[in-house]
């Protein structure tokens, strides 16, 4: 079970798209869920990309503050893969 960092609730790993940071202080799916790092998980549903989007603050399971241009890079990279 992982806690979806958009809404907090929790659900089995393999409902969830993991979410990793990169070098560059952005964040990229991991798809395959063996990138190295840290790692978050959200679900695959649009209304928590959103409610994702608009936080602000660090982020505990990353340990990081994302900026929110990094937030909406990354809701944008969801959006158009509708596989992740």
């Amino acid at each position: 079970m992982r806690t979806c960092m958009a809404c907090g609730a929790t659900a089995p790993q393999s409902t969830l798209v993991r979410i990793v940071r990169d070098g560059t202080a952005g964040l990229r799916p991991d798809v395959l869920r063996r990138a190295g790092g840290r790692g978050g998980y959200l679900h695959r549903e649009p209304a928590c990309w959103a409610r994702f989007a608009q936080r602000k603050g660090q982020l505990r399971a990353l340990r990081v503050a994302v900026c929110r241009p990094a937030r909406a890079s990354l809701v944008a990279a969801l959006s158009r893969d509708p596989g992740e």
